[in-house]
């Protein structure tokens, strides 16, 4: 069975955005432990300065929801979501599962000949 991608959209405060990176990066240990298949975070780099994702895989989504009930239990995936709730640099997230489209997925680029 194909894996299902958890895409996190959060909406920031701009002004807080070194205070969002700590947090993704605490989740850079406390996701793959749980369970979930890291793919990563990602920060504002150029034009919009308040929206960031997570990517997340799992086998199903009753991984996930495995995956949910380890995230409960765990002391630092706890503490991550109370210094996100009392710093409040999160103003609001979103959660879409998607499957990938096979044939899609992990494409290298090809190289190109250099145009003289």
């Amino acid at each position: 069975m194909p894996s299902i991608t958890c895409f996190i959209r959060y909406q920031l405060d701009p002004f807080q955005l070194d205070a969002f990176r700590t947090y993704a990066e605490n989740w850079g240990r406390i996701i793959p432990r749980c369970g979930g298949n890291l793919l990563g975070y990602f920060v504002p780099h150029e034009g919009t300065n308040d929206i960031a994702w997570g990517l997340i895989s799992f086998d199903s989504l009753s991984a996930y929801k495995n995956y949910r009930a380890r995230l409960k239990s765990d002391d630092e995936g706890r503490q991550n979501f109370a210094m996100a709730q009392q710093m409040k640099f999160i103003l609001r997230e979103e959660r879409t599962f998607l499957r990938g489209v096979e044939g899609t997925l992990h494409q290298p680029a090809l190289s190109t000949p250099r145009a003289d």
